[in-house]
């Protein structure tokens, strides 16, 4: 599914003391089967924005097209929980939405909303519970009984077993140590990639995350749409990222001092720690 912003606005308590304009004026494009990062500091406007995906709000000005949903300020939307069935949203810490006796009713409770039939929620829970790097065992378990990365394991298994075409991924790692930080993007990654046409969208503040993941990149800020483009051409402009105290990630900012610490001209895309280790290898080998 296409997502497309045209000259959207979002203002908070319009025509109160407490009116305050979160997005003004946002006109952007995702196509269908793109990993597009949303980056900006708090305040920035990103979980505004993320919010109209699922029609949680709908713009005070503007209109947003969704495949063929279409949110506008003046008429609501019909068609509000077919559009909910195509847009998983991952919170952050998910974990706190948790509420069954049973990690199986947990995970089920999403698609029966939906009117899955039974036969397919089954289907669907034993899978999605391995996708998330889980056992089936763990399916008789209360939730509670988990460890904190376990239960959120278990929370984005709901939102995958909606078999969304959309992922919007609200700092799905928040609070997650460095490890189980890398598996759950990396599980996501590989989701996106193994699925057609799925559309991931990351909300995060990780500059490095928006390198590794993703295919496209929109900065946003005060509200306002910033800067976009591919990540080599984001982080290409270091000068005009500063001016939004955001920082080059830390990969691409190692690679800059060692081209000039060495001369040499390496390419600021993404790399593994392996092609890092490697190039340092090759530059030194040389330098003997």
């Amino acid at each position: 599914m296409d997502i497309t912003f045209k000259n959207v606005s979002y203002t908070y308590q319009p025509n109160s003391p407490f009116e305050h304009q979160a997005l003004k004026d946002i006109s952007l494009h995702i196509p269908s089967g793109s990993f597009v990062a949303i980056i900006g500091h708090t305040g920035s406007g990103k979980s505004t924005l993320i919010q109209h995906l699922n029609g949680i709000i709908r713009p005070t000005e503007g209109e947003i097209t969704i495949g063929p949903y279409t949110l506008s300020p003046d008429k609501k939307l019909k068609e509000m929980k077919e559009l909910r069935s195509h847009v998983g949203v991952v919170f952050q810490y998910p974990e706190h939405q948790l509420f069954e006796e049973t990690v199986e009713k947990d995970i089920a409770f999403g698609p029966e909303n939906f009117a899955v039939p039974e036969e397919v929620i089954q289907s669907r829970v034993k899978e999605v519970i391995t996708q998330v790097g889980l056992s089936e065992a763990m399916l008789a378990r209360s939730p509670f009984e988990l460890s904190g990365g376990q239960m959120r394991r278990v929370a984005i298994a709901g939102v995958l077993a909606i078999n969304p075409e959309i992922y919007v991924l609200d700092e799905p790692t928040a609070g997650l140590d460095p490890r189980g930080q890398q598996e759950i993007m990396d599980m996501f990654y590989t989701l996106h990639h193994e699925a057609e046409n799925q559309t991931t969208i990351l909300i995060t503040h990780s500059m490095e995350d928006a390198l590794q993941y993703a295919d496209y990149i929109i900065i946003l800020n005060e509200g306002e749409k910033y800067m976009e483009g591919r990540p080599e051409e984001i982080f290409a402009q270091e000068e005009v990222i500063k001016q939004v105290d955001l920082e080059l990630p830390e990969s691409i900012r190692f690679i800059k001092a060692f081209n000039k610490r060495f001369n040499t001209s390496y390419p600021l895309i993404k790399q593994s720690s392996e092609q890092i280790a490697n190039l340092i290898t090759e530059t030194l080998e040389q330098a003997k």
